[in-house]
């Protein structure tokens, strides 16, 4: 029996991963035996290669400010497993999880007996505890985030109110498929028979398969470029402005602290889908709820400026497409000073590919780190990521212990200098506690 929180965790994090042949029947069974929560959780469903996070606090700061309770599931978590599901962005009680493990779990003791490829993985169960708390009535919209893809996603058997699709990027291949086409399949699975879809900024020939399943379900479509635009206004002393338009709204000089052209795509993204939900509703729209939830909208580990003297920025850009806009965002905001990149990877991801684009920036010093990776999962060796780069860049150098490179890239900095730490989101997730602690750690 689980009595205790920690024993919760334990039993979670010791179930499979993976199941050989992807499929929703599974999460639809599981459910079922519990009641079938998820068809009483009011929700908006978003999926993309990046961007989701910050879509959806873009989304949850927008129904904030009207004075809405949100609910939000999402993954991977930054500091302690309970931000996965959360309320208003505070992260459910230790006590909620231990309840919600004892109440499921002999649900998945049956289907453990019961099927033939076993019960559910640790993802499906999350996903469950997640239904299940929301079903209780904690939120009035819940906000959920696709784990990985869409269409076999074991969240993909809501109906959800607005259906979200940020971006198609290059991520995960050996399970998504090795075009963006074939990723852009997977990532449309989350589309619903007229339910409306929100899409960003994605590339014709992934956005033609998008479109093409959004026309077969009859669900209405809004594209970012086409339906509705953003234009951007540069940063200024960390803040980020931009106007937003659409056929039925102008709104201008809004402002974001999340950082990043790709930042205003995101919230451009949230603001559609936030109107949508409202036209659905049949309830209005009040554009100062729009700027206030904007402004508010803060998420930790991306672009996020942990320190101001020296000035340290935490990213977990951990994929080749999100490496590419923070490329995009230092050579367009900040050509000033120096800058010292930090990057620690996992090495299943295109770890290479990702360094020679980051050591394209002209003003920066890239140091290749080591961490301890999730699970089975290693980072990227540094020394034997520094071999294998094709440009062999005069700009790149390794540091195997990360905590040694902070301390010493920190005592580099001068005023008009960033180290930008960035990578996989457990890397982050190390280096920001790290930090947080800097008090202890720096004397």
């Amino acid at each position: 029996m689980i009595n205790t929180y920690d024993e919760a965790l334990a039993f979670i994090h010791g179930r499979t991963k993976f199941k050989k042949i992807p499929t929703l029947k599974r999460m639809r069974r599981f459910l079922d035996e519990l009641g079938a929560p998820d068809k009483h959780v009011n929700a908006i469903h978003i999926a993309g290669t990046n961007g989701k996070g910050s879509t959806l606090a873009f989304l949850r700061n927008l129904f904030q400010a009207e004075g809405k309770t949100v609910g939000s599931f999402t993954s991977p978590f930054l500091i302690k497993f309970n931000e996965r599901i959360s309320v208003d962005g505070v992260g459910i009680s230790d006590d909620e999880i231990l309840r919600l493990t004892q109440e499921i779990y002999p649900t998945i003791a049956k289907l453990d007996a019961e099927l033939p490829e076993g019960g559910p993985t640790e993802f499906e169960i999350v996903t469950a505890m997640m239904f299940k708390y929301f079903a209780e009535g904690h939120a009035d919209i819940v906000l959920i985030e696709v784990g990985l893809g869409g269409l076999y996603d074991s969240t993909n058997v809501i109906i959800p109110k607005v259906s979200v699709i940020t971006s198609i990027g290059w991520d995960h291949m050996h399970i998504l498929g090795d075009t963006l086409p074939k990723i852009a399949f997977q990532k449309a699975g989350i589309i619903k028979p007229g339910v409306p879809v929100v899409v960003g900024g994605v590339d014709p020939e992934p956005l033609k398969v998008i479109v093409n399943l959004a026309e077969q379900k009859q669900s209405p479509i809004q594209i970012l470029g086409q339906n509705f635009k953003v234009n951007d206004r540069g940063e200024h002393n960390w803040v980020q402005q931009f106007d937003f338009s659409s056929a039925d709204f102008q709104l201008h000089d809004l402002k974001t602290a999340l950082i990043g052209d790709y930042q205003t795509h995101n919230a451009a993204l949230a603001i559609q889908a936030y109107i949508d939900y409202h036209q659905l509703t049949k309830r209005s729209v009040d554009v100062r709820n729009i700027q206030k939830g904007i402004a508010a909208t803060r998420w930790a580990g991306r672009f996020e400026k942990i320190s101001a003297k020296p000035t340290i920025v935490l990213d977990g850009a951990h994929n080749i497409s999100a490496v590419s806009l923070i490329v995009d965002t230092l050579q367009n905001d900040f050509p000033q000073g120096h800058i010292y990149i930090l990057m620690g990877i996992l090495a299943d991801k295109q770890a290479d590919k990702m360094v020679d684009k980051m050591a394209t920036v002209q003003n920066a010093s890239i140091i290749l780190t080591q961490f301890a990776g999730p699970g089975k999962r290693l980072a990227a060796n540094p020394e034997k990521l520094e071999s294998q780069l094709k440009t062999q860049p005069e700009n790149v150098s390794a540091i195997d212990d990360w905590q040694d490179a902070i301390r010493e890239l920190r005592r580099k900095l001068a005023p008009d200098d960033m180290l930008l730490i960035t990578g996989s989101l457990y890397f982050i997730s190390d280096a920001r506690k790290f930090l947080l602690n800097a008090d202890h750690n720096f004397k």
